[in-house]
């Protein structure tokens, strides 16, 4: 079962389970990955020591290579991720139909239990499965991921999945709401604040009628604050690089933040207009930060800004990438007095 939870098996059948559920596979080969770059980055008395703790078998490394190339994802012709094996042949669920009956069908779960029915008949999911792809893999790193697999996407596939599952999820889930603002965020700002503020709801207003009283949601608290951080911020550690790639709403004035990177404590505050990186004292040695494809090195003590563009709508990701030049780029961003 996929972070879905509705599809616990196949319709006219009793066994349980569903088979080749993409966001498992495709993790599964992002893992594989992760553990042969920790192996290449140990010493070699820490790795073999780790390899004999561990116990793992000479041929390990090479077979977690070849499941990293071979993991099977189900893609249809037209870039749409399909959630698991057979979701295609599902039936297509009323969904105005059931809205106008029943109002609030966050738990269609149990509307269709109790009609005799059941969601594994139907192309309908609790929360983002698919989307979860999209919410922890930047575009370049799910592209690299599904290049390894042997698979292509177009270049609309994002929001063509993105447009495709919104349909067809009913939000039970309050870790939905989460992810549904990052993925919408670069492309559709009002739905993703939408999702956003339903999030900050999640137990301040009870949108789940009584689960509150039961326990706070505190996944979705930490999720809320990570869509800031990480979506409308762009906060992200890649090619040790600290990249910022802001998606914030002008609307809603400044956004500030403390992070520490490498042991580099930073302020950064973020408008409609600039992103401002101050970094605090100390005696670590300079960072290599980017925003927008503008690249600065930044030692302790200092202050850069960088000029964000507005166009009614958010950048692509594309626009994120920075070159390899480890020196500051002539205009990249305007340093200040600290």
């Amino acid at each position: 079962m996929g972070p879905d939870e509705f599809h616990t098996g196949y319709p006219h059948t009793d066994a349980e389970g569903i088979d080749n559920n993409a966001y498992t596979n495709v993790l599964t080969a992002w893992v594989m990955l992760r553990a042969l770059d920790v192996l290449d980055l140990l010493s070699a008395d820490r790795r073999a020591e780790l390899v004999e703790t561990l116990g793992i078998a000479p041929g390990e490394p090479q077979h977690w290579q070849d499941v990293s190339r071979r993991m099977y994802v189900p893609i249809r012709p037209d870039g749409i991720i399909d959630q698991f094996d057979g979701y295609a042949d599902l039936a297509e669920l009323d969904w105005n139909a059931y809205r106008d009956r029943y109002g609030d069908i966050r738990r269609l779960d149990r509307i269709l239990e109790s009609q005799g029915d059941s969601p594994n008949r139907y192309k309908a999911s609790k929360q983002a499965d698919v989307l979860m792809l999209f919410y922890l893999l930047s575009a370049d790193e799910l592209g690299v991921l599904i290049d390894r697999l042997g698979y292509s996407l177009p270049s609309d596939a994002i929001p063509k999945n993105i447009e495709y599952y919104l349909s067809r999820t009913a939000h039970g889930s309050t870790l939905s709401a989460v992810v549904h603002a990052w993925v919408l965020a670069r492309n559709h700002r009002a739905q993703a604040l939408r999702y956003f503020v339903e999030a900050l709801d999640t137990d301040v207003a009870d949108i789940q009628g009584g689960t509150t009283a039961e326990g706070i949601h505190l996944a979705a608290m930490a999720g809320s604050v990570d869509v800031l951080q990480r979506c409308f911020a762009g906060v992200e550690t890649r090619d040790d690089t600290l990249m910022l790639n802001p998606y914030w709403p002008p609307h809603l004035g400044v956004l500030e933040l403390d992070i520490r990177y490498r042991a580099l404590p930073l302020t950064l505050r973020i408008t409609g207009d600039t992103v401002r990186v101050e970094a605090g004292p100390g005696r670590q040695p300079p960072i290599r930060l980017c925003c927008r494809g503008q690249a600065v090195l930044l030692g302790p003590g200092e202050i850069v800004e960088f000029p964000v563009s507005q166009r009614g709508t958010a950048v692509s990701e594309g626009e994120a990438g920075c070159s390899d030049d480890r020196h500051r780029t002539p205009g990249a961003g305007r340093r200040m007095p600290g």
